[in-house]
């Protein structure tokens, strides 16, 4: 059976059509490169950073659609559903945002009209044809004690610049899904703020659909404990659930190796158990989570390459560098048929 040439091999979407769908994230070069295994195994996709605000809106006068066009296109010809990712962020967002015309820091009145005129014509423009979008990302803070980041959203239209997104969004297309996305979203005390964040948004009539799990994880953290805690508590609020960024990186946090050239032996078989250790956890909770994504297809390609440390290659993926399943695909296929 692993002798299948790949066109031969089960299709991954179709093998959890039942559960939920199976997305990948991609990019002008993945969509190249990765094409034949895209259209094969997944049947939703997110743009990796081809529909964040620096490259939509560069300027406030001029957006720049040509390549997340591009990814609508390779999706529709493909049957495949598009997840929009993300409209409201700290980060990659163009400086003159928050400016003023002489530099200085924009108005509140000001600053919400830009994200009102940034959300009403990016989301109208695909209106009807991306299912869901990560409407604000990574608003919570880190720090301890802290319960919103700090930002310049923050700084100058205060906390309702999170329903404001929302609504806005809900505005421009009353049918897409909208989701609040984020990181160490399994951790419990960043879990709390994350569910006191959107419950807030419910009691203020905010038209938030789901939460979006980044699912940033490695082969032992977090815990497994940890995320069926935050899985409940979020289902918890009625919410929708996706894992929208999903990658296992070979490495554990204080890992700070940059000289393998290949993973390590017994890395792949933790990790082909790890993977089927969550997908079985996914599919305990199916009625909650609809979509699972990976941050990426295939390891080939991925943000962890020299990502948090510079110069080391890393293999999150069930899919090898050559698109060639590893034993992951195989457990978790096994998995997708009990």
């Amino acid at each position: 059976m692993n002798n299948l040439q790949s066109n031969e091999l089960p299709k991954l979407y179709e093998a959890f059509q039942s559960d939920f769908r199976i997305g990948a994230a991609v990019n002008p070069h993945t969509l190249s490169v990765q094409r034949e295994l895209l259209v094969r195994h997944f049947n939703s996709v997110t743009a990796e950073n081809e529909m964040k605000f620096e490259r939509l809106h560069p300027e406030e006068s001029r957006y720049t659609f040509t390549e997340a066009d591009r990814l609508m296109t390779f999706a529709e010809d493909n049957g495949i559903a598009v997840r929009g990712h993300t409209l409201v962020w700290h980060n990659q967002t163009p400086s003159w945002v928050f400016e003023n015309s002489d530099g200085g820091p924009a108005d509140r009145e000001t600053l919400l009209r830009r994200m009102k005129s940034h959300i009403d014509t990016v989301v109208s423009r695909y209106k009807g044809r991306i299912y869901a979008w990560d409407v604000v990302n990574e608003a919570i803070s880190d720090q301890g004690g802290e319960w919103l980041r700090p930002s310049k959203w923050l700084d100058i239209a205060g906390e309702d610049f999170l329903l404001k997104a929302f609504e806005y969004a809900h505005a421009a297309d009353p049918d897409a899904q909208l989701f609040y996305n984020d990181y160490n979203e399994s951790d419990p005390e960043k879990r709390e703020k994350i569910y006191r964040l959107v419950h807030t948004l419910l009691e203020q009539g905010a038209p938030i659909h789901g939460i979006g799990l980044q699912a940033h994880w490695n082969l032992v953290h977090p815990p497994l404990d940890d995320i069926r805690a935050a899985i409940e508590r979020y289902a918890g609020l009625g919410m929708k659930l996706h894992i929208t960024e999903l990658d296992l990186s070979v490495f554990q946090f204080e890992d700070r190796r940059t000289d393998l050239t290949a993973p390590l032996e017994g890395m792949l078989e933790q990790q082909a158990e790890r993977y089927m250790q969550i997908f079985r956890l996914f599919k305990e909770y199916k009625q909650y989570i609809d979509c699972v994504t990976f941050w990426g297809a295939a390891d080939d390609y991925t943000w962890l390459d020299n990502f948090p440390v510079r110069g080391r290659k890393n293999w999150p993926f069930v899919f090898d560098g050559k698109h060639e399943p590893k034993q992951a695909y195989w457990d978790i296929l096994e998995l997708a048929g009990e």
